[in-house]
């Protein structure tokens, strides 16, 4: 990779509720799948400041971060993810931004096999970052 290539960078939280299942959040553009809360870094922000800033944005709500579990590379995508332990800092309702058309919580077996695997990893979280390929 040469030095004036662009890569690209993404945080995601795990949020989950009183029983375990994973919020996720049903998007209006591109293929309008289901994902974890959180997106793509702005040049100058750390992991941690696009994950508090793309919450606020996506949820209206703040949240904070517990942890970091894991990085994972997606081929598709040419990119990592950063994915993180987080929950929510109040009792407010969700508000959507216009990048979202639904949100719900999930069990782990509805969700996708890559999106499992992470959220996995990161309940899972024993102190050491997984990292994969995908």
């Amino acid at each position: 990779m040469g030095f004036e290539d662009t890569y690209r960078l993404s945080a995601h939280a795990v949020i989950t509720n009183a029983v375990g299942e994973v919020l996720q959040l049903r998007a209006t553009y591109a293929d309008r799948s289901w994902g974890l809360p959180g997106g793509a870094l702005d040049p100058g922000e750390t992991v941690h400041e696009a994950l508090l800033r793309e919450c606020r944005e996506e949820l209206g709500r703040a949240v904070r971060i517990d942890y970091l579990s894991g990085v994972y590379y997606h081929r598709v995508y040419n990119s990592h993810v950063f994915i993180f332990r987080a929950q929510f800092v109040d009792a407010e309702a969700i508000a959507l931004s216009d990048e979202h058309s639904e949100m719900g919580y999930f069990p782990l077996d509805a969700l996708t096999p890559v999106q499992r695997q992470r959220v996995v990893d990161c309940l899972a979280f024993d102190g050491r970052v997984r990292s994969a390929k995908f």
